[in-house]
């Protein structure tokens, strides 16, 4: 899922993607509704409120506003920067530091919410604030490495392009053309993903409260734990045909032999050995 960037990237890995990030997505945002009266996985909102607090006068909420706004901006940005810079040395890596920095991001507001918070007005504007900033890095990751085609913050979009692309599958050429076709499935598994995160939030959260950010921890965690998985395993079996090819056993290869239960690796002959070996059997 995250291992790979931009064209690269299979119809499968961006469905994988997608729906887990809008799953996690879909939770947050219901949960920051119920705890704090207010949306987090999306920004829209808060730029009305930006516009209306300005025509007002009211200054203290117009620099809440823009402060909320700008840490989404902010979250966007620090998960590029890491994706471009990082991407040549560790794809893996570049792509798995934004959704760290999401996870830790939301383990604060749960262990605070948990243990510490009072309920105030300042505690909310600062948690939602944070809540931004960790939405921001997960939208900017998916929209980064898919070359824009997987954002899962918000359904705007999503919804549009669904609307646009039922429209052209009324036409025949439309419904054959396999690249649209691709694109719908990733759409509606992003929506129905979404949808399903938010159902979860909304069932679960007066069981759990503050809990379900450990939750959501958990299924990001899960994102990068598979491509650490896939990575590692396909490593170590490059390793062992390597050893099995050219005959030179290393520790990655008598693991997978102890492992899998295959026979040894046989020990590697030497030229001068070989070549007595031969001699040998001339002479036999």
């Amino acid at each position: 899922m995250l291992r790979n960037y931009s064209s690269s990237r299979t119809l499968k890995e961006n469905i994988q993607l997608g729906t887990l990030t809008a799953f996690v997505a879909g939770t947050i945002n219901i949960a920051s509704l119920l705890i704090f009266l207010s949306f987090t996985s999306n920004v829209t909102g808060h730029y009305a409120v930006f516009a209306a607090e300005i025509s007002k006068g009211n200054w203290s909420q117009v620099l809440v506003a823009g402060l909320w706004i700008f840490m989404f901006f902010f979250g966007s940005f620090v998960s590029n920067l890491s994706v471009i810079n990082l991407h040549k040395k560790s794809k893996y890596l570049a792509h798995s530091i934004p959704l760290i920095l999401e996870i830790i991001c939301l383990m604060a507001v749960g262990i605070y919410g948990q243990l510490y918070y009072q309920k105030t007005l300042e505690e909310a504007e600062v948690l939602v604030g944070i809540m931004l900033f960790a939405t921001g890095l997960q939208n900017g990751l998916t929209a980064s490495i898919s070359n824009f085609s997987v954002k899962t913050t918000h359904l705007t979009g999503t919804t549009t392009d669904l609307g646009i692309l039922t429209s052209m599958f009324t036409q025949k050429r439309f419904r054959k053309n396999p690249e649209m076709v691709a694109k719908a499935k990733l759409l509606w598994s992003i929506m129905a993903a979404y949808v399903v995160g938010a159902v979860f939030s909304g069932l679960t959260y007066y069981i759990l409260e503050f809990r379900v950010f450990y939750v959501i921890s958990a299924c990001l965690s899960v994102v990068i734990g598979y491509d650490f998985y896939k990575i590692n395993i396909r490593h170590f079996r490059t390793n062992y045909r390597y050893s099995k090819i050219y005959k030179s056993p290393n520790l990655m290869s008598v693991l997978y032999d102890r492992l899998h239960g295959s026979a040894a690796v046989e020990k590697p002959i030497k030229r001068k050995e070989k070549s007595k070996l031969i001699l040998e059997e001339k002479l036999m």
